[in-house]
């Protein structure tokens, strides 16, 4: 199956060759441990009670829908960085806004049960509301079970992973039940009304299908790590970008030092920053159908050209046997990127959580 049929990393190219295994993901909620690493420290002032949560069998919304009926508010004063799966064990900031500083008993928040569990780990005040995005990323422990597949290859693998990174696809979770998003954003950009968040998240759905076209035609072209005529360039941790300019030893050591990245669309109203070689690629890519729909609605939206980098780099990528047939795994990475697109380099691992 190709990006144009299907934008989900399951069925895109793999940048380092054939699958070296199978397995299953969350077969229980212990088996996917996310926590956000913070992008700024509380400033032990202000209005909006801080909080670090550990939830089990909840996602982001329930929370938030918990914690606003704790401190009776609406549930806008609830702010949060992220989102995060139900069928996991996950921790993350809340911020709440408490005008008065007076917050009721953190011991009223906690629960837990066979199937769900919330727990504080810490708390403190600051001046605003917690913004989406407002993180520097998120540890991941997750543990494969059922593998099958040569430990030596795996292994290999994950070293060349750790060393070279991996495509940056944006993840199953951007585009719904069986990629039903695009199929939805499609309908509204031929006319049918839908609400704010969800046109949001449809327009999201939309741009990252076309991001992940071109990042398959450079992952099957080989050339998803290395430059091509007219890059442009993207600043590593920033949403900088720069050039397109001669490639130079310079910019060859900042590189292979992942300082920078090659980039891809994301695509809105306004000419490409990329010229030459990386835009005709990047265009034949986008071209198959829906391409010009997509195109045509994202423009309509008034969204801006931006970019996004092409590379990912787990950070401090560790593995470990607990058994024969399980593999742990633990890795950092930033904000705005996937860890499923990390596995899908390593083989068909099945979510048994979302088949359920």
């Amino acid at each position: 199956m190709s990006a144009a049929d299907d934008p989900r990393p399951r069925a895109l190219p793999r940048a380092h060759g054939e699958a070296v295994l199978s397995a299953t993901l969350r077969n229980r909620a212990e088996d996917f441990i996310v926590e956000e690493l913070p992008g700024f420290e509380p400033s032990g002032e202000g209005e909006h009670l801080l909080l670090t949560l550990e939830k089990r069998g909840m996602n982001t919304a329930f929370v938030a829908r918990r914690l606003a009926e704790w401190a009776g508010i609406d549930e806008r004063g609830i702010g949060y960085a992220g989102l995060k799966d139900r069928h996991a064990v996950t921790r993350q900031r809340f911020s709440v806004h408490l005008p008065r500083r007076q917050a009721p008993p953190l011991g009223a928040l906690e629960h837990g049960s066979e199937n769900e569990a919330l727990r504080v780990l810490d708390h403190a005040w600051h001046a605003r509301k917690l913004p989406r995005g407002g993180l520097a990323g998120n540890r991941f422990v997750l543990v494969l079970r059922d593998v099958v597949g040569a430990p030596a290859a795996i292994e290999a693998r994950l070293a060349t992973l750790a060393g070279r990174g991996v495509p940056n696809y944006f993840g199953e979770q951007r585009f719904g039940r069986g990629g039903d998003n695009l199929h939805a954003a499609l309908s509204m950009f031929a006319g049918r009304r839908v609400g704010r968040e969800q046109r949001t998240m449809l327009l999201s759905s939309a741009r990252s299908a076309l991001f992940n076209r071109v990042l398959a035609a450079r992952v099957a072209a080989g050339c998803w790590d290395r430059p091509l005529d007219g890059e442009a360039w993207m600043l590593d941790g920033s949403r900088s970008v720069f050039g397109p300019e001669p490639f130079t030893e310079v910019l060859a050591g900042r590189l292979a030092a992942f300082d920078i990245h090659p980039s891809g669309p994301l695509w809105g109203r306004g000419a490409l920053r990329s010229t030459g070689e990386a835009a005709r690629m990047e265009l034949e890519a986008m071209a198959p159908a829906p391409g010009d729909a997509l195109r045509d609605g994202l423009e309509r939206a008034g969204l801006k050209q931006e970019r996004r980098a092409l590379r990912l780099r787990p950070e401090e990528l560790s593995w470990r046997w607990l058994e024969p047939d399980c593999l742990e795994l633990a890795f950092s990475l930033p904000a705005g990127t996937y860890a499923t697109t990390v596995l899908a380099e390593l083989g068909d691992v099945v979510d048994v959580a979302t088949r359920r």
